[in-house]
């Protein structure tokens, strides 16, 4: 049961009826588990309830009863025992009583429910000892009643049954009771117990269908995998400790979040004055293991880091955890004897390329640190985690300490979370615009939309920090949309001012959290359908690895293209997929990287992979665009190589959109300055000959 869910095809070969059994004989080990459990809490009751009535003077009353309810109550605890006949097709957990003369599962459920049933007329014959309840004891005894009714529906989460049948005659009898002794106060008690009853009877009835739920599920998982002796063997274990469960991660045995969270704080709770060190894991290269191996596989990575951290932090009383995905934390209490942890950290670097490497792939890590002595464990978390971004930002495969300058950028980060909703609701989230010339000309062949905020504290903050708050705060919808609506206004000021602007494609930027999480392509056509924007208007700017994601991406991408909105792979050239992203159907355009642009025409290398890029472009009919264009020197190296459309601060640098448009004026009016002057030119070359003859 620890492994994952089942594809359907392979559910769909569960035989039903195996499936069945398996789960009637869950809840047959359930129910019995639950009733011996229960048994105790019964028994003290009893005996509680017999001494108030020996109190009362009700001594032969009492102990009539008590003996009634130890021998039910024994008589339950003693068929639990019985060993019951396997279902065919059926494996028991191990210390289960089974027996092949037993009787089946069937029939030890009915037994459960009639001895619960058996239980419940004994406690519905409370109202012998408190003169149907009309005595001073009533008010304890009703308590006790429904008390241990509420319990029975606690523990019977398995079986729906056997809670029903012990709380209906029991509740049944203080309803009657109350009902014979009458007066309004009574029947209003009496209605608002059967209302109880109901209410119990319902929550058992959801309970047992959630377990069945469960069980069936988890069941699917068993049989599918039952000649797989491992995954057997951690299905049984995983069904045997569902407390173990609650608090630990079923892929690596390792506490998860909330398991870690808590014991973290128990392990820093005792006040000696000492230091704790908290580590933040991050697989380098993992996305990478799972799409060239298969999740399968990546699974057994992330199992076999997990043991190599247990290995390696040996002997340190640390408390270990999978943070979640590929991440994993780490705390332990900073010693004379013990290591620092800026040397745990390079020895966890060293090693972890040794943790996997039979699997064909080196994985590298990177480490945040935070230490603290009264921090919170969340504040130590959201320290680490602000390191190892720090630490993935500036390489990977490296740690990195939380210090003050991290302080004060994670202090920013809180801010832009905090501040973003009202920015994006007063509009303070603006657009500015970068052309994108045509190299030949001073044509402006498309804009860059480029997202800009001024926070009124922190000054600028960047597209990425905006679009990460915006993840964390759940305000990615909403931000893209405030920027297809800015476009679009954009768009709708260029044609109110009948600029030369007015009929150019607009370019947004989609990251790949916003295209992975989002339904980007109901978002942006509803809203240029809206706003009466042709979708020819609009183009859609990807990096590159974006293009080859998941199927709902490429779906999205796939719908986006089909309704006339052009998509761009941007930076192309840095990641693993170059090549490939360029064989989907909806791409349209390709940006070069700025980093192959730079000294394009002193870097021989670089002039053949821009080279290689503009032929590949020409061949698979996609528009090239080189971006970063920032010196004539690379502006002449691309124009000699054929690249068509160039963008860049030689160029033109991003602008508001007022500030864009007097731009477009300025460079219409240059345009028709130099073409009044070459006719002139041409007029004079073409007069010389004739004067000369």
């Amino acid at each position: 049961m620890n492994a994952r869910a089942p594809t359907p095809s392979l559910t769909a070969s569960v035989d039903g009826d195996v499936l069945y059994r398996m789960v009637r004989t869950d809840q047959l080990v359930v129910v019995r588990r639950s009733v011996m459990s229960a048994i105790s809490i019964n028994v003290v009751l009893s005996f509680t309830a017999t001494l108030v009535a020996l109190n009362a003077g009700r001594a032969f009353e009492g102990l009539i009863w008590l003996l009634l309810s130890l021998a039910v109550n024994g008589a339950r605890s003693y068929i639990c025992r019985w060993p019951f006949a396997p279902s065919p097709g059926v494996i028991v957990e191990e210390g289960v009583a089974v027996s092949p003369t037993g009787r089946p599962v069937e029939w030890h459920l009915r037994v459960a429910a009639t001895m619960a049933a058996a239980s419940g007329c004994v406690w519905a014959l409370i109202p012998l000892l408190c003169n149907g309840y009309s005595s001073p004891q009533a008010i304890f005894y009703l308590t006790v009643v429904c008390g241990i009714c509420a319990g029975s529906v606690t523990y019977g989460i398995a079986y729906a049954f056997v809670p029903i049948s012990f709380i209906t005659p029991a509740l049944l009898s203080v309803v009657g009771c109350l009902l014979y002794a009458g007066g309004f106060d009574n029947v209003a008690l009496a209605a608002m117990v059967l209302l109880y009853l109901g209410a119990l009877a319902r929550g058992a009835l959801q309970s047992d269908k959630a377990f069945r739920e469960g069980s069936r599920l988890k069941n699917e998982a068993t049989a599918l995998a039952s000649q797989l002796r491992q995954v057997h063997a951690l299905s049984l274990d995983a069904t045997q400790q569902l407390a173990f469960r609650a608090s630990h991660d079923s892929l690596t045995g390792l506490l998860n979040r909330e398991g870690f969270t808590e014991a973290a704080t128990l392990h820093i709770a005792v006040p000696d004055g000492r230091q704790h060190g908290l580590l933040l894991l991050d697989l380098d290269g993992f996305k990478a293991v799972n799409d060239a191996f298969g999740h399968k596989i990546g699974d057994r990575v992330l199992q076999d880091v997990a043991g190599w951290l247990q290995r390696e932090l040996a002997g340190m009383n640390a408390t270990l955890g999978r943070w979640g995905g590929d991440e994993f934390a780490v705390l332990y209490t900073l010693r004379a004897d013990r290591q620092a942890p800026t040397a745990i950290a390079q020895a966890l670097i060293r090693s972890i390329s040794f943790a996997t490497a039979h699997y064909g792939g080196h994985l590298g890590v990177s480490i945040g640190i935070s230490v603290a002595g009264d921090a919170d464990v969340a504040d130590m978390i959201s320290f680490a985690d602000e390191a190892l971004y720090e630490a993935k930002r500036t390489g990977r495969n490296r740690f990195q300490m939380f210090d003050k300058a991290l302080n004060q950028r994670l202090a920013t980060r809180r801010d832009v979370e905090r501040d973003l909703l009202h920015a994006i609701e007063a509009r303070a989230i603006g657009v500015w615009y970068q052309p994108i010339m045509a190299c030949d000309s001073n044509e402006v062949h498309s804009l860059e939309a480029l997202m800009r905020w001024h926070h009124p504290r922190h000054g600028h903050i960047s597209p990425e920090e905006v679009i990460f708050a915006a993840a964390n705060t759940g305000l990615a919808e909403p931000l893209l949309r405030h920027l297809v609506d800015e476009v679009c206004r954009g768009m709708r000021q260029f044609e109110a001012a009948g600029s030369s602007l007015a009929a150019v494609p607009v370019a947004i930027n989609v990251s790949p959290r916003e295209m992975a999480q989002l339904a980007v392509d109901d978002i942006v056509l509803g809203m240029l359908k809206s706003r009466g924007i042709a979708p020819r208007r609009l183009q859609i700017e990807i990096t590159e690895e974006v293009a080859l994601d998941t199927h709902a991406t490429r779906s999205r991408l796939s719908a986006l293209s089909a309704a006339g909105v052009a998509i761009v792979v941007d930076d192309f050239g840095v990641g693993y997929s170059s090549l490939a992203s360029l064989r989907s159907e909806y791409v349209r355009q390709v940006k070069i990287d700025r980093s192959f642009i730079l000294g394009l025409s002193s870097s021989p290398g670089n002039v053949v992979l821009v080279d290689s890029i503009v032929q590949l472009g020409r061949s698979l009919n996609l528009q090239v665009v080189a971006e970063g264009v920032e010196t004539q020197e690379e502006l002449d190296a691309l124009r000699a190589l054929g690249c068509k459309l160039v963008q860049g601060y030689h160029l033109a640098r991003p602008a508001p959109l007022p500030d864009v448009m007097s731009w477009a004026v300025s460079l219409a009016a240059a345009g028709v300055a130099a073409g009044v002057a070459s006719g002139a030119v041409a007029a004079t070359a073409a007069a010389a000959p004739a004067n000369a003859a």
